[in-house]
């Protein structure tokens, strides 16, 4: 206690979401452990609980292909890890292209291959005995990762927090952060809703898709935009078997397979973003989704003709400018910021938390394949976006 009864600590992670536990894991594991997170409900009540999940190291970003790397490496040691099923199934990754898109795959298959990544180009008639009821003729390439799948981001977020909790570091649910306690250039602590304090060196803003107002309360301008994505699941009408997950970059739509024989739908077209309020959006997909998602599943898997919508639920994105995540300290002295992770976030997220353990322990990452310069929150205002060096066509933003 300090001398105004509030609590104390080292390090304050603002967020019980799916990054802010990851970085309780990781400053954990690294033995720091006089630390606190607030979630202001429970421990992946937010949009953790809305991913697709898709577990892939396809990037053309190098960073995060091999931060995506490390993730998987995680995942598939997670009963030893965490000693727990995280939801991990490892049914593999397939995307296709069309002939604009074929040079550029080759390219960035060979740079995920350079940071780790276990990356191949495969032949179509390889995949139509993974996707036998896909209709292939408009693709010119494939690349294949085996070791890629799906998982469940809410699961993960219970394991990454038991860990923590087990390493002696303390997770306060129902406690809201209204505020960053600051003097003069530097952060002290956070105030509670209840009005309460907790006194630290260190706070880490690990509150996605509500970080841009909450730093703005302080003067500082985080970039982000909030859009809501919708996820549809739908019943096949036939036996799929063991599928892996397929990313069509040429009608732009993606698919996985699902524990309950369904598969779920995502929309990868994302030209035209729809911007929300994360307290106050329609946590279902809308009409004219539900209607693009009967004509884009319908062109490409043709087999499907018995094929029903099961459901369907929606969540926000964390939007940057260049789509690529803020991690990096901020413009006060004991800031870190951990958000705007657009998409990307589950699949990176045990990276994440490394790469913030090491901002707050070292002050740089300790991943050569991974520069903490790379998702500094001033590359946006010197104009020096994070942008993948082989873009696809139409699909850029996501890969």
């Amino acid at each position: 206690m300090n001398a105004r009864g509030g609590d104390t600590a080292s390090i304050v992670i603002v967020g019980g979401g799916l990054e802010g536990v990851a970085t309780a894991w990781a400053l954990g594991q690294r033995g720091v452990t006089d630390v606190v997170v607030c979630e202001r409900d429970t421990v992946g009540a937010g949009m953790t609980g809305k991913s697709s999940g898709i577990v892939r190291c396809h990037y053309g970003v190098s960073s995060l292909a091999a931060m995506a790397a490390t993730g998987l490496e995680v995942f598939e040691k997670a009963e030893e890890i965490f000693g727990t099923d995280i939801g991990f199934r490892q049914t593999g990754y397939v995307v296709g292209v069309g002939s604009a898109n074929v040079d550029n795959l080759r390219k960035s298959l060979a740079a995920q291959r350079e940071v780790g990544v276990q990356t191949e180009e495969i032949d179509r008639s390889v995949v139509a005995e993974l996707w036998p009821a896909a209709d292939l003729d408009p693709f010119a390439a494939f690349g294949w990762e085996e070791r890629g799948g799906y998982g469940d981001a809410y699961q993960t977020a219970q394991a990454f927090a038991a860990s923590a909790r087990a390493a002696g570091i303390r997770i306060r649910q129902s406690t809201a952060v209204t505020e960053l306690l600051v003097d003069g250039e530097k952060v002290t602590g956070v105030q509670l809703a209840d009005g309460s304090t907790i006194s630290a060196d260190t706070v880490v803003v690990a509150t996605g898709v509500w970080t841009r107002p909450f730093l703005a309360a302080h003067g500082i301008d985080v970039p982000i935009e909030v859009h809501r994505e919708q996820i549809v699941m739908i019943h096949p009408g036939i036996e799929l078997g063991a599928v892996p997950v397929f990313s069509d970059l040429v009608s732009l739509q993606y698919v996985r397979p699902d524990v309950r024989g369904e598969i779920l739908f995502g929309n990868s077209d994302l030209a035209e973003l729809e911007g929300a309020d994360p307290d106050n959006y329609l946590n279902r997909a809308d009409e004219r989704f539900l209607d693009l998602t009967v004509d884009k599943v319908g062109t490409r898997f043709p087999a499907f003709t018995d094929a029903a919508i099961t459901s369907s639920y929606a969540g926000c994105y964390d939007v940057t400018p260049d789509w690529n995540p803020i991690i990096s300290a901020g413009p006060l002295d004991g800031l870190v910021i951990a958000a705007g992770f657009s998409g990307h976030g589950f699949k990176i997220s045990p990276a994440v938390g490394r790469l913030v353990a090491d901002i707050v322990i070292d002050g740089h990452s300790t991943d050569p394949r991974v520069p903490e310069t790379d998702f500094r929150l001033s590359r946006f205002a010197e104009g020096d976006p994070l942008s993948t060096r082989f873009p696809y066509v139409g699909a850029g933003e996501m890969r």
